[in-house]
């Protein structure tokens, strides 16, 4: 094993990820693709305050022993010290490494959009005032910041940027968007991406595709939007960022269209984002 092809860091990405699976159980694979909500406690172990309530009954040592694809927000809902985050961290992922035959350790993600939520990080303005700068080469320069702080405690991935455009006030999550203007969502946004992704942080675009277009404003109604809006409003930001920012990452939206739920449409998720889009990255729920 020592020898394999996966292990060789001389050998493409692509050659030993292609290796590594062909060596996996069907069951090892599919624990990839699954995670948890667990975090730090203030004594740098364990679960972080209140985590344990999103959370079904499971235990921890089986729960890994075949793997683990992703740790849900690391530094929790409740004040805890970066330092003592990131030592709970190491070691959640060595015990994970160390349960699988092959070593690999979770995706640990974060909420970021507007400063890694982290006790005694960095609060940034949120996205309606990037859009009110449109100051793309500002934003970039915030996201790299933003990154390089996640990266110096383990995090791998970042939840952000939102390229929903605006199209109710009435909208819970306006705050959350760069504006109404899809050019303006989009550059802002690409520049977003380009500053978080040149720290090593995954960015995931979402919420694809149409979640601020639902019935009423209201959060998780069914989307109103046809062919041409979508065309023209819904989708033009999140091209852009994949284009033009590099995103590695793309979180499916919550809504339905048509009574096709985003997280299982083909043409959205296959047949446009990646045979016409040509986008090779991952594909996430939210949390």
């Amino acid at each position: 094993m020592t020898t394999a092809p996966w292990r060789d860091p001389a050998l493409p990405a692509a050659a030993r990820v292609d290796d590594l699976l062909s060596r996996m159980t069907l069951e090892e694979k599919v624990a990839q693709l699954y995670g948890v909500w667990v975090g730090a406690a203030t004594d740098g172990d364990g679960v972080a305050p209140h985590q344990q309530q999103m959370n079904a009954d499971y235990d921890w040592d089986e729960l890994i022993a075949l793997g683990l694809g992703q740790l849900t927000r690391s530094f929790g809902t409740a004040p805890v010290d970066p330092a003592l985050g990131a030592q709970a961290l190491a070691r959640a992922q060595r015990r994970i490494a160390e349960a699988g035959r092959f070593g690999i350790p979770a995706v640990a993600h974060e909420e970021c959009l507007a400063g890694f939520t982290a006790w005694g990080a960095t609060a940034y303005p949120v996205p309606l005032a990037w859009g009110a700068t449109f100051d793309p080469a500002l934003v970039e320069e915030m996201a790299g910041r933003i990154g390089r702080d996640m990266r110096a405690v383990g995090v791998h991935q970042g939840l952000a940027p939102v390229l929903d455009v605006v199209r109710d006030p009435r909208w819970g999550r306006v705050e959350e968007t760069a504006g109404e203007d899809p050019y303006l969502v989009g550059t802002i946004g690409s520049a977003y991406v380009r500053g978080l992704e040149s720290a090593g942080i995954v960015s995931t675009l979402k919420h694809f595709a149409g979640y601020a277009s639902s019935a009423g404003a209201r959060n998780l109604a069914p989307v109103r939007a046809g062919t041409r809006e979508f065309a023209d409003v819904t989708l033009p930001p999140f091209e852009m960022a994949l284009r033009e920012g590099g995103a590695r990452s793309v979180m499916a939206a919550y809504t339905e269209t048509d009574g096709v739920p985003a997280s299982a449409d083909p043409r959205l998720l296959t047949g446009l984002l990646r045979e016409q889009w040509g986008f090779t990255g991952t594909v996430v729920a939210d949390y």
